[in-house]
């Protein structure tokens, strides 16, 4: 039987566990009403709004919830605490963190609700050096491994690419690294070279895909080269795709002049506190982003990358992705669109 969840909160997180709640009609919660945050106009919320916070005792006693979920958008001087304290006392009602039901939920990050205080007294955005260590030596097992024994592959790959179109066979780009290193990434090419200015977002460079390139790109095979970045000490198998040096300045420019630009990206930076991954958790959760929404969207399941990262999770990212290549079902496009150099 699913918990019996109360919401305490009406802002965006509250309204989001709302809607994720409903979305996993089989999962752990099952929401019994939302207490609002204050007496501001009727809203739909997609569940009953069983009072304010002042009635928050008397909901308690009627409705009897199997646990409480805190998701006020504002918790300073209005988190009641002697009520809250009482039922997990005298009740036993479980008191859990919204952002961390969420997380649980989605497998994301809530990045509104992220406040600096979370990020800088957290352990969790810091990666154990156990943990680093793990995930760089089997990076570098698998990787030198894999190029020994791919390489035949990856010769017949590169011939491939050369026969179906004019070109070199390899496609090198400048990407952002551990720390905002720039580094260049190796991947085959799949993709004409651009005729003029084009947009960073794939809807616009569709045109440009090749034959070759569109079959590699199903079955994530353009990406093979990258093996070499792997050794060489740039990536590792698993972690946030790094970004194109000219994507990060504008989601950085972006950050930094929100009112100009519509969209703030917070917590970008923290991308970089980690390296980047030939797979990750993005690229077997999500699509590939063809807009600043989009690549919003793609940033939280980076940070929950980064806040739950562990040798575990890198091995089920990495089966996930064995999934999708064999099945040739994931995203058809790759995360850096090929430029001139093409």
């Amino acid at each position: 039987m699913p918990e019996r969840a109360l919401i305490l909160g009406s802002g965006p997180l509250a309204r989001a566990l709302v809607r994720e709640v409903a979305a996993r009609p089989g999962g752990r919660h099952k929401v019994v009403g939302l207490v609002s945050e204050g007496d501001g106009p009727a809203l739909d919320f997609g569940c009953p709004v069983l009072g304010t916070l002042d009635d928050l005792q008397r909901v308690i006693v009627a409705y009897r919830p199997d646990c409480i979920v805190i998701a006020l958008a504002e918790r300073r001087g209005r988190l009641p605490v002697d009520t809250l304290v009482e039922a997990r006392a005298r009740h036993n009602i479980p008191v859990e963190a919204g952002t961390d039901v969420y997380e649980a939920l989605t497998g994301k990050l809530a990045i509104e609700s992220l406040t600096p205080s979370n990020v800088i007294f957290s352990r969790e955005f810091r990666p154990s050096a156990f943990a680093q260590r793990a995930a760089r030596a089997l990076s570098l097992i698998c990787a030198a491994a894999g190029l020994i024994v791919l390489a035949p592959l990856m010769a017949l790959l590169a011939a491939i690419v050369k026969l179906d179109s004019q070109g070199p066979a390899l496609f090198v780009q400048d990407r952002v690294g551990l720390n905002g290193r720039r580094f260049q990434v190796y991947k085959f090419r799949s993709m004409r070279a651009a005729s003029g200015p084009r947009s960073e977002w794939e809807q616009d460079n569709g045109d440009r895909i090749t034959r070759a390139g569109r079959w590699l790109r199903k079955f994530r095979l353009d990406e093979l080269p990258q093996l070499l970045n792997v050794v060489r000490g740039d990536m590792n198998l698993v972690g946030p795709r790094p970004h194109p040096m000219s994507n990060f300045e504008m989601f950085v420019l972006v950050s930094r002049n929100t009112p100009q630009h519509g969209g703030q990206i917070p917590y970008y930076s923290l991308r970089s506190s980690v390296r980047p991954g030939i797979t990750g958790w993005a690229q077997v959760r999500y699509k590939y982003a063809n807009g600043l929404d989009e690549e919003i969207e793609k940033l939280r399941y980076d940070l929950y990358y980064i806040k739950h990262h562990s040798l575990a999770l890198d091995l089920r990212i990495l089966l996930e992705t064995v999934k999708v290549v064999i099945a040739g079902s994931g995203v058809t496009v790759s995360d850096g669109l090929e430029r001139s150099r093409a």
